[in-house]
């Protein structure tokens, strides 16, 4: 684990929640924000900060505030989804994938 104290900020306008570590970028966790759910989309940790935990307090604090913010959660990013089910107190926090909207063909005369 992280001796370090990580710091989990929201970029709202970057898209993404950063682990900052003494001020410095550890990870980030990518998200599009739509209605009453944030979808994560990818996750990456800093090669210098790998096995140390920076990735699971990323994403703990990342779900936290999404609870806290009243929203759910719908884990396409492989990293989220495992945080998730490896941790089932955040489980009531997903939200399926909404299905495209369907495309009308277009008619042919």
């Amino acid at each position: 684990m992280v001796d370090e104290q990580v710091r989990i900020v929201d970029r709202p306008a970057a898209q993404r929640y950063e682990a900052l570590v003494d001020d410095r970028l550890a990870g980030f966790a990518e998200y599009q924000e739509l209605p009453g759910r944030i979808v994560f989309t990818h996750t990456e940790v800093a090669a210098e900060f790998e096995g140390r935990g920076v990735g699971s307090r990323l994403a703990a604090g990342a779900l936290d505030d999404v609870r806290t913010r009243g929203l759910g959660v719908t884990a396409k990013c492989p990293f989220i989804a495992a945080y998730i089910r490896r941790h089932p107190e955040y489980a009531d926090l997903l939200r399926e994938a909404q299905p495209p909207a369907e495309v009308a063909e277009p008619k042919q005369d």
